[in-house]
């Protein structure tokens, strides 16, 4: 049988691979995060053109590709995506920082500084460190959380343990950017982090 032109991807007519194969790898890679497409970051240029294929042929049902097969938003995401928050107070140090938009986005080199909103990315820096969601006893406002913290169980006076959706909640509210390490410049494991309102509210 002749080769037929255009598209050969079964399942995806609205897809073009030509034009996908035309596409830079960082358009790529954008293209199939915002597609929820995970482990993008070890991905050839191959790769990702098939995954993004593949994932638009499978969103046949009119819904976003971004969402799971029950229709529901990418589980640990957050409202941001992950995404840095900026305001009229932004700091510099976000211009100098990483921006992380995934749990499988890895840091571009050892000690290098890192932001992010992604709930799913923040949580496991803070499980993998032994850390729980907390809050700094006296600061609080009414029935809102105070100050936001995680209680390493290095004996910080005044800390009080919150659950996640909680912590998530006022993180969110206040519009805050999670600004951290994976690792010191050394290799060696990073518990820095800080909290960040653009608009300089306090974290």
């Amino acid at each position: 049988m002749a080769e037929e032109p255009g598209n050969q991807t079964p399942n995806t007519p609205s897809v073009s691979e030509t034009e996908l194969r035309g596409k830079k790898v960082d358009e790529l890679r954008e293209d199939a995060k915002e597609a929820g497409i995970s482990g993008t970051s070890g991905m050839k240029k191959d790769e990702l053109v098939d995954a993004l294929a593949s994932t638009a042929g499978s969103d046949s049902s009119g819904g976003s590709s971004g969402s799971d097969e029950s229709g529901d938003e990418e589980v640990g995401a957050g409202p941001d995506g992950g995404r840095v928050r900026t305001g009229p107070d932004t700091s510099k140090s976000l211009k100098y920082s990483q921006e992380v938009t995934s749990p499988e986005e890895e840091p571009e080199r050892e000690g290098r500084s890192l932001v992010t909103t992604h709930h799913e990315v923040i949580k496991q820096w803070a499980e993998e460190r032994g850390g729980r969601p907390a809050t700094v006893e006296g600061t609080e406002h009414e029935d809102h959380l105070g100050v936001l913290r995680f209680d390493f169980g290095d004996e910080t006076k005044n800390l009080r343990q919150v659950s996640w959706d909680e912590w998530f909640a006022t993180f969110d509210e206040r519009r805050l950017n999670f600004i951290y390490q994976e690792t010191r410049s050394d290799g060696n494991q990073s518990t820095f982090f800080r909290l960040e309102n653009p608009n300089r509210e306090d974290a």
